[in-house]
Protein backbone atom coordinates (compact mmCIF):
# COMPACT_ATOMS: atom_id res chain seq x y z
CA UNK A 1 0.00 0.00 0.00
CA UNK A 2 1.76 3.48 -1.03
CA UNK A 3 0.70 6.70 0.58
CA UNK A 4 -0.41 9.46 -1.64
CA UNK A 5 0.91 12.80 -1.13
CA UNK A 6 -2.63 14.74 -1.42
CA UNK A 7 -0.87 17.75 -0.07
CA UNK A 8 -1.25 20.93 -2.35
CA UNK A 9 1.56 23.59 -2.67
CA UNK A 10 -0.22 26.10 -0.07
CA UNK A 11 -0.86 23.55 2.65
CA UNK A 12 2.77 22.22 2.61
CA UNK A 13 4.21 24.94 5.11
CA UNK A 14 0.95 24.89 7.53
CA UNK A 15 2.03 22.79 10.67
CA UNK A 16 5.49 25.27 10.59
CA UNK A 17 3.39 28.04 10.57
CA UNK A 18 1.02 26.62 12.96
CA UNK A 19 4.31 25.68 15.24
CA UNK A 20 5.37 28.94 15.18
CA UNK A 21 2.13 30.56 16.76
CA UNK A 22 1.93 27.96 19.32
CA UNK A 23 5.29 28.43 20.01
CA UNK A 24 5.22 32.15 20.19
CA UNK A 25 1.79 31.87 22.51
CA UNK A 26 3.79 29.11 24.80
CA UNK A 27 6.98 31.61 25.50
CA UNK A 28 4.89 34.51 26.61
CA UNK A 29 3.20 32.05 28.79
CA UNK A 30 6.64 30.66 30.57
CA UNK A 31 7.51 34.47 30.66
CA UNK A 32 4.88 35.29 32.58
CA UNK A 33 5.01 31.96 35.04
CA UNK A 34 8.64 32.88 35.83
CA UNK A 35 7.86 36.85 36.10
CA UNK A 36 5.25 35.62 38.72
CA UNK A 37 7.97 33.21 40.49
CA UNK A 38 10.11 36.09 41.00
CA UNK A 39 7.57 38.39 42.25
CA UNK A 40 6.43 36.15 44.74
CA UNK A 41 10.19 35.29 45.91
CA UNK A 42 10.76 39.12 46.36
CA UNK A 43 7.24 39.32 48.31
CA UNK A 44 8.43 36.64 50.43
CA UNK A 45 12.04 37.94 51.33
CA UNK A 46 10.06 41.51 52.07
CA UNK A 47 7.51 39.77 54.12
CA UNK A 48 10.56 37.80 56.20
CA UNK A 49 12.46 41.76 56.01
CA UNK A 50 9.14 42.91 57.63
CA UNK A 51 8.79 40.19 59.80
CA UNK A 52 12.43 40.89 60.98
CA UNK A 53 11.39 44.49 61.69
CA UNK A 54 8.44 43.90 63.48
CA UNK A 55 9.97 41.28 65.78
CA UNK A 56 12.88 43.89 66.61
CA UNK A 57 10.52 46.81 66.88
CA UNK A 58 8.09 44.63 69.86
CA UNK A 59 11.39 44.73 72.25
CA UNK A 60 12.79 48.38 70.92
CA UNK A 61 9.34 50.54 69.77
CA UNK A 62 10.95 53.84 69.52
CA UNK A 63 14.32 52.79 67.55
CA UNK A 64 12.82 53.48 63.95
CA UNK A 65 15.77 53.78 62.82
CA UNK A 66 17.33 50.76 63.59
CA UNK A 67 14.05 49.01 62.76
CA UNK A 68 14.47 49.98 59.49
CA UNK A 69 18.48 49.46 59.54
CA UNK A 70 17.02 45.90 60.53
CA UNK A 71 14.75 45.46 57.91
CA UNK A 72 17.10 46.78 55.24
CA UNK A 73 19.57 44.11 56.32
CA UNK A 74 17.71 41.43 57.13
CA UNK A 75 16.29 39.94 53.63
CA UNK A 76 18.46 37.41 52.08
CA UNK A 77 17.11 37.42 48.84
CA UNK A 78 17.36 42.26 48.41
CA UNK A 79 21.02 40.81 49.76
CA UNK A 80 21.64 38.42 46.83
CA UNK A 81 19.79 39.62 44.01
CA UNK A 82 20.63 43.39 44.52
CA UNK A 83 23.47 43.56 46.96
CA UNK A 84 22.25 47.17 47.85
CA UNK A 85 19.66 48.01 50.81
CA UNK A 86 18.81 50.75 48.98
CA UNK A 87 16.49 48.66 46.94
CA UNK A 88 14.00 48.70 49.30
CA UNK A 89 12.17 52.15 48.76
CA UNK A 90 10.17 52.65 51.68
CA UNK A 91 10.48 50.96 55.38
CA UNK A 92 6.89 52.58 57.57
CA UNK A 93 6.22 51.54 61.10
CA UNK A 94 3.82 52.51 62.96
CA UNK A 95 2.68 52.00 66.57
CA UNK A 96 -1.30 51.91 67.81
CA UNK A 97 -1.26 53.40 70.72
CA UNK A 98 1.95 54.63 73.01
CA UNK A 99 5.08 52.10 72.65
CA UNK A 100 3.71 50.23 75.51
CA UNK A 101 3.28 46.52 76.26
CA UNK A 102 0.65 45.16 74.83
CA UNK A 103 -0.06 47.60 72.31
CA UNK A 104 0.59 46.56 68.03
CA UNK A 105 3.40 47.94 65.73
CA UNK A 106 3.14 47.34 62.27
CA UNK A 107 6.35 47.63 59.98
CA UNK A 108 5.26 48.03 56.39
CA UNK A 109 8.16 47.52 53.16
CA UNK A 110 7.82 48.42 49.93
CA UNK A 111 10.12 48.15 46.92
CA UNK A 112 8.71 50.04 44.54
CA UNK A 113 10.89 48.85 41.87
CA UNK A 114 10.52 45.59 40.95
CA UNK A 115 11.51 45.03 36.88
CA UNK A 116 8.29 43.31 34.77
CA UNK A 117 10.01 40.68 31.91
CA UNK A 118 7.19 40.20 30.40
CA UNK A 119 6.81 41.21 26.80
CA UNK A 120 4.16 43.82 26.24
CA UNK A 121 2.75 43.10 30.00
CA UNK A 122 5.17 46.65 30.46
CA UNK A 123 2.64 48.40 27.92
CA UNK A 124 -0.52 47.34 29.22
CA UNK A 125 0.09 48.22 32.59
CA UNK A 126 2.00 51.26 31.64
CA UNK A 127 5.47 50.51 33.46
CA UNK A 128 8.20 48.64 33.24
CA UNK A 129 7.96 48.45 37.01
CA UNK A 130 5.83 47.47 39.99
CA UNK A 131 5.24 48.19 43.44
CA UNK A 132 5.91 44.74 45.71
CA UNK A 133 4.52 45.87 49.58
CA UNK A 134 4.80 43.67 52.77
CA UNK A 135 3.44 44.08 56.30
CA UNK A 136 3.83 42.37 59.37
CA UNK A 137 2.18 42.99 62.63
CA UNK A 138 3.41 42.41 66.17
CA UNK A 139 2.70 42.97 69.78
CA UNK A 140 4.79 45.49 71.70
CA UNK A 141 6.73 43.28 74.21
CA UNK A 142 8.52 46.19 76.15
CA UNK A 143 8.99 48.85 77.92
CA UNK A 144 5.95 48.47 80.08
CA UNK A 145 4.40 51.67 80.55
CA UNK A 146 2.24 52.97 83.70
Amino acid sequence: MQKDDTYTESEKGQSMVEFAFTLVILIILLAGTVDLGRAFFTYMSLREAAQEGALYGSINPTETAQIESRVRNSSSMLQSLSADPSAITTVQTTIVGSPCTGNVISVQVVYSNFPITMPFLGAIIGSQTVAIRSTAVDTVLSPACH
